[in-house]
């Protein structure tokens, strides 16, 4: 029996996908042309080299919400990527989108966070203000498009336009970018739609959970929070003693009830909107994916309970101000005396500027190198 090649996956996702799916056959091709694989579609390619880049693999030591040396049981910024995808691709599945497609978009959608997660991000916009500013969805873009050198045919991964599209399209409360290079007045494809909403989804049930863990949260401050009374009765918890097994169970049950109805509205949506074509959905005033107006009402409550009593906490402030010592002082230092950079990194200079230059190698910085390069930077006691 011989392998299933290319051809015939690209046939199966003609015959089982939606038509207002993106297929692989349909993709605009990437802007450097190469002879596409024998084995793999074009989105499974895109989601192998992502896999194999410098920055997917510094994220096991970025900052999701604990910083890294505060346990070993809390998400990392890898972890939370990896928990996207499986929810991306559930969704993806369930509504007939393509899922190689949402599994890579996912993949790629944090790959320009700095160390110290947001933390991070915000001293980081703040020294570059006058240098071009920085944000974390437009990091991971030139990323995947300019900074990972793997290949002497071209800068970056070359993917595929769908891919490029919807990182450039990720939306979430937090992030918005231009899209002007990507048909700015067409909206996410569906599979980009699906990767916002697997975010969304999985930041808010696993800081809850992480919250939980660490005892910043506890059962009896989520009294008043709705969804949190539905969970509880779901399953039949009630106290406010809550062990790791009751834990689980209301994490779990708390996805299956936000996957299920972001399935059902969606569905709701697309059968409504009478879309034919991914063009059809891309023209529309709205997006299909998402919530019922039910459960966003819901979700926000959630998510400002989040904010006040989890991010807000005086623990996770003191490790924001932390963060910003750290890399303020990682950030000067580099920014008087340049020689001090890797000689590596002093060549690009030229090409890119400074401050530019500095970003971008703080922003690649995993949370542990950040604070050792800050230990060997001006503590007398650590050798250079």
């Amino acid at each position: 029996m011989g392998f299933i090649d290319r051809k015939q996956m690209e046939t199966f996702e003609e015959q089982f996908l939606s038509p207002y799916a993106v297929h692989a056959n349909q993709s605009k091709g990437r802007h450097f042309p190469e002879d596409e694989a024998d084995y793999r579609t074009c989105f499974q390619r895109d989601r192998d080299r992502i896999l194999h880049t410098t920055a997917f693999r510094r994220l096991e030591y970025k900052t999701q919400v604990f910083i890294n040396y505060e346990g070993d049981y809390y998400r990392t910024r890898l972890t939370h990527t990896l928990e996207v995808t499986q929810i991306g691709r559930t969704i993806a599945r369930a509504l007939g989108a393509n899922e190689d497609l949402v599994e890579t978009i996912c993949m790629a959608h944090d790959l320009g966070h700095p160390p110290f997660g947001h933390s991070g991000e915000s001293v980081l916009a703040k020294l570059m203000q006058n240098h071009g500013g920085f944000e974390h969805n437009k990091q991971s873009f030139r990323i995947i498009t300019e900074l990972e050198q793997r290949y002497l045919e071209f800068p970056g991964l070359n993917l595929s336009y769908e891919v490029l599209e919807g990182i450039i399209k990720h939306e979430t409360e937090y992030d918005r970018l231009d899209a002007k290079d990507f048909n700015p007045e067409l909206r996410g494809s569906l599979e980009a739609q699906i990767t916002n909403i697997a975010d969304e989804l999985a930041y808010t049930a696993h800081d809850l959970d992480d919250g939980l863990r660490s005892a910043m949260i506890t059962p009896e401050m989520l009294h008043e929070i709705e969804l949190w009374e539905l969970l509880a009765v779901s399953v039949g918890w009630s106290g406010n003693q809550l062990d790791e097994l009751s834990r689980h169970r209301l994490i779990r049950r708390l996805i299956g009830l936000e996957v299920s109805d972001m399935l059902q509205a969606t569905s709701s949506r697309i059968a409504d909107s009478r879309i034919k074509s991914v063009d059809d959905l891309q023209r529309l005033a709205y997006n299909v994916a998402g919530f019922s107006e039910e459960m966003h009402r819901r979700n926000r409550q959630l998510k400002d309970f989040l904010y006040k009593n989890l991010y807000r906490h005086p623990r996770l402030i003191r490790g924001e101000q932390k963060a910003d010592r750290v890399i303020t002082d990682i950030f000067n230092a580099y920014l008087s005396r340049p020689e001090v950079l890797p000689y590596h990194i002093q060549t690009i200079i030229p090409v890119r500027g400074l401050e530019r230059t500095i970003c971008d190698y703080i922003a690649g910085m995993t949370d542990r190198f950040a604070i050792e390069e800050h230990n060997r930077l001006y503590n007398p006691n650590v050798l250079a």
